[in-house]
């Protein structure tokens, strides 16, 4: 009876289990990515209830065995991607079933990496910062907390020694104005280089009258950004390149912090400088406040100096910040005049001149608004004006030996300048293929507006800035008076090309359009050898020069390890004709009529890198062309006296080497060794120049050196330190230099052309620091040499300036 029931369930039981094989199926699967369709490699695949696990492949396949037929519940985990839960009925016939995984991307919140600020060697900039390009282009970064430095008196011979090739003029004790050149250009008020401050423009017309009254004070910078000729192509078309003054920006981790630094110095010399900073909340402040005025070294020499700035920013989020900044600037100069080359043999510091004044007011404005638009993208939006005035009065015969009298009428020139202007980036980081880049887009629209009139000023010794006419003659037929009303507009692309992890290339180009204006009347004065008036005529004039052009370049970099650069660019540049070219009186000059803008291109190839912790350095060649380049001759008028005529002398070519080396003489003999309480630190830049005139119209100058070339410009310094006591020296070197491309050698009565001899120069400084309190002294002019390197052809002369000679500085600084 038993039997029959066992041989039932055995045969039951068998029956079940070869059923339940029979329904077991597998799972083929492929996993996707949901915006590009791309697969996903290396994702896990769980089955819900069950220990199976699967992973997809190479293409993003996977495959779960001995599944149950039926409806499943999927679990899907890739790193980079978005989790997924799904369910799904497995198809009894094994077909393939797709899944699609999101990326996962979040916006991370900004995180702020803080380092103490090294100390040694130069900085250069980064291929990108912010919204703009500079790879491949010769820059230097100049850091004023990194210098033992007078920085009180804006000493542009210390501040600027580590720039390779720079010709500086010196004109004045308290730094006012800022006039330093480079391979062949003209140093005068930085006319050359395009100057900004926190990126936009502050000079008076940046095309039509590029002049920089307005310098800010080196205790208010946090960086100054030097790029040579190649800034071109998103900075505007100077031969010179791009000059910015970064300002010091809010503190970010305080509510308020407070800087005062007083400084006292030789011939009456008061600087007082004081800040403060902080941020609340969203919200961040800087602001400054600076008073100087001094005597001179000279006499007649005093000046009178006040500057002022505010900068507020609010973060509206954490992708879009906007930002207004002001600045006032205001002084009064007495100016000693230029000597003849007699004068300044027998008597530097002698002075003729007690009437000659000059004042400047200047006001500028900016707003700006930065978003991130994504990770990759930056867009950047400038908005800025200038609102300023420059009078200048003096005494100014073509003899500067003439003595000065209080009945003689003085020449004045007053210049209003109203400018504004937009200026838009957008910068993209993107991958094309395997390859990345990065593209620069942007665009510019400026206008400029200055009213110059001249004429005669009051008689008396006083800054009496009026007009007034000579006697028997009408206001109207003395003077003349322009408006010289001008737009801007530009579009311009730079684009980073990484070939490879170790090469890149980055073309560029930029169309400019420039509309000048030139409407106004103006009268020529005819003196007699005395200064008397002989004759006036008057003549009205109207002129209109629309134009518009194409200039590119092109920059290529090797970086065969990260501390090594072989770089080398090529631009075209273009410097059109300013204002004071097109109409100006000056009494020992003459301006060509038929004056042409300049074209032409600048070219580097250089080395730059850095071994281990003890050598920086950067080597480079370069060659700037001048075509219808714009400069001034010797000649002479009916009466036989020397004039400098101003006109397109012809082709230059202009070639060199700069070269920068730093020592950390300490790591150098110890480099494995741990940073101790001694420091030292030696560093030297040369350049070797040889500039020389290709192609002239003009007799006797094909073949002549080109004005403000030097032959050999030398700046070399050492760096001591230990513990809170640091020290520097440094000295200076320029070969003889002309001022003409006649190569004159004396100016004769003017002295407003000839050679500037050479001449060497040695400063000293030293600072002690500690915690709240920081004490600096220097020495300028060690040796107290007797040299000058300016000739003057109009204010502040005109004739040979002088130079200032040993001079002491005491700076006494707090922080809290």
């Amino acid at each position: 009876m038993r039997f029959p029931v066992y041989s039932v369930a055995l045969a039951v039981s068998v029956l079940s289990s070869f059923t339940a094989v029979a329904q077991q199926t597998r799972l083929q699967g492929r996993v996707r990515e949901t915006d590009t369709g791309q697969p996903v490699v290396g994702c896990e695949v769980y089955v819900r209830g069950s220990r199976q696990i699967a992973r997809t492949d190479s293409a993003g396949l996977f495959t779960i065995a001995k599944l149950p037929a039926g409806r499943q519940q999927l679990q899907f985990s890739s790193i980079g991607h978005e989790p997924l839960k799904t369910e799904v009925d497995v198809p009894a016939d094994g077909s393939l079933v797709d899944f699609t995984l999101a990326r996962r991307e979040r916006q991370l919140k900004e995180v702020v990496v803080a380092a103490p600020q090294g100390r040694f060697g130069p900085q250069r900039l980064r291929e990108v910062e912010g919204t703009a390009i500079f790879a491949a282009k010769k820059s230097d970064v100049i850091v004023p907390d990194n210098l033992v430095a007078n920085l009180a008196t804006n000493n542009a011979r210390q501040v600027y020694a580590r720039v390779a090739g720079l010709n500086i003029w010196e004109s004045d004790q308290g730094g006012l104005q800022l006039s330093i050149g480079g391979r062949g250009l003209d140093p005068n008020r930085t006319s050359n280089f395009n100057v900004r401050q926190n990126n936009y423009d502050i000079s008076a017309d940046a095309l039509g009258y590029p002049e920089s009254y307005y310098t800010p004070p080196v205790e208010a910078i946090k960086r100054i950004q030097l790029v040579r000729g190649a800034a071109s192509l998103q900075y505007g078309t100077q031969f010179g390149g791009l000059l910015n003054f970064e300002l010091r920006a809010p503190e970010p981790d305080k509510t308020v912090s407070v800087v005062s630094r007083q400084t006292v110095g030789s011939y009456g010399f008061f600087n007082s400088f004081n800040s403060v900073s902080g941020t609340i909340k969203k919200l961040s402040y800087y602001a400054f406040a600076q008073y100087k005025q001094g005597d001179g070294w000279r006499p007649n020499s005093h000046f009178d100096s006040k500057t002022a700035y505010a900068d507020v920013r609010y973060q509206f989020t954490e992708n879009f910040k906007v930002g207004a900044q002001v600045t006032h600037m205001d002084y009064l100069a007495q100016q000693p005049g230029g000597l003849s080359d007699a004068q300044f043999a027998q008597n530097a510091r002698q002075s003729n001149r007690e009437r000659n004044w000059f004042a400047v007011d200047w006001n500028l404005f900016n707003v700006s608004a930065d978003w991130k638009l994504s990770p990759q993208s930056n867009l950047n939006v400038l908005a800025f004006g200038l609102r300023a005035t420059r009078k200048s009065l003096g005494f100014r015969p073509n003899q500067v030996e003439l003595p000065d009298k209080d009945f003689y009428l003085r020449d004045l020139i007053t210049g209003e300048f109203r400018n504004y202007g937009v200026e838009a980036r957008y910068l993209n980081r993107y991958q094309l293929g395997r390859k990345s880049g990065v593209l620069l887009l942007g665009t510019r629209y400026y206008n400029g507006y200055n009213h110059s009139v001249q004429g005669f000023g009051p008689t008396g010794r006083g800054a009496d800035f009026r007009f007034v006419g000579p006697e028997g003659v009408t206001f109207a037929d003395g003077f003349s008076d322009f408006k010289f009303p001008n737009q801007n507009m530009a579009v311009f692309a730079e684009n980073i090309f990484y070939l490879s992890d170790k090469v890149s290339v980055t073309p560029g180009l930029r169309y400019e359009y420039i509309r000048t204006t030139s409407q106004g009347t103006y009268g020529t004065v005819i003196r007699d050898n005395a200064g008397n008036i002989d004759a006036i005529t008057q003549s009205s004039e109207q002129r209109l020069s629309p134009r518009g052009f194409v200039i590119g370049g092109l920059g290529v970099s090797y970086k065969p390890v990260e501390t090594r650069e072989l770089y080398g660019n090529i631009s075209q540049n273009y410097r059109s004709i300013t204002f004071s070219d097109m109409r100006i009186a000056n009494p020992s000059a003459v301006i060509d009529p038929n004056l042409q803008d300049e074209r032409g291109y600048s070219a580097d190839l250089g080395l730059r890198g850095e071994q281990g912790q003890w050598l920086t350095y950067d080597v480079s060649l370069f060659a700037l062309q001048y075509g219808n380049r714009i400069g001034e001759v010797q000649t002479y008028n009916a009466a036989d006296r020397v004039l400098r005529r101003r006109s397109n002398v012809g082709r230059a070519l202009i070639l060199g080497v700069e070269s920068y080396a730093e020592v950390d003489l300490l790591r150098a003999l110890h480099p494995t060794a741990e940073p101790g309480r001694w420091s030292l630190a030696t560093f030297g830049n040369l350049a070797l120049i040889r500039g020389r005139y290709t192609q002239s119209d003009i007799a006797g100058v094909k073949g002549n050196p080109v004005e403000f070339v030097p032959d050999v410009n030398l700046k070399a310094g050492t760096r001591v330190g230990f513990g809170p006591f640091k020290g520097s020296v440094q000295a200076t070197y320029l070969s003889k230099q002309y001022t003409d491309a006649t190569k004159a050698e004396l100016g004769g009565v003017s002295a407003v052309v000839g050679r500037i001899p050479a001449y060497t120069v040695l400063d000293a400084s030293v600072s002690w620091e500690r915690r709240w309190l920081k004490l600096e002294g220097s020495v300028n002019n060690l040796a107290n040499a007797v040299y000058f390197t300016r000739r003057a052809t109009g204010y502040p002369g005109p004739g040979i300036l002088p130079s200032d000679g040993r001079s002491f500085f005491l700076t006494v600084a707090v922080k809290w």
